[in-house]
């Protein structure tokens, strides 16, 4: 199943390599969530997560704002995926993120 949410995204990684002979290549995306409740406490604010989406390639869609990047974030629009995870638990995918429309003319 999938859906749209916006969020705020915090930071992204790019990560390339080799390690052990096995060769890796991702995107990490860290997106704000709620910290939420829990059965020994009350929770106030928000943490990251961190989701990885495609190659080190998705990167470059997002390096122009290396030397302007918010301190806030920046609000984006996501696509996630709810797929099955282990133990009958759900997992999200993020499957695509981009930046927020701001209503400007291009």
């Amino acid at each position: 199943m999938r859906f749209q949410a916006q969020g705020v995204l915090t930071g992204i990684k790019s990560s390339k390599g080799e390690y052990e002979g096995r060769a890796f290549d991702s995107t990490t995306f860290h997106l704000a969530v709620d910290l939420p409740d829990s059965q020994n406490g009350e929770s106030l604010g928000q943490v990251t997560r961190p989701f990885k989406m495609g190659s080190s390639s998705e990167f470059a869609k997002w390096k122009h704002l290396k030397n302007s990047w918010p301190a806030g974030g920046i609000a984006v629009d996501c696509v996630f995926e709810m797929a099955a995870g282990a133990d009958q638990s759900s997992k999200l995918v993020l499957v695509d993120i981009k930046p927020k429309a701001t209503g400007k003319a291009a």
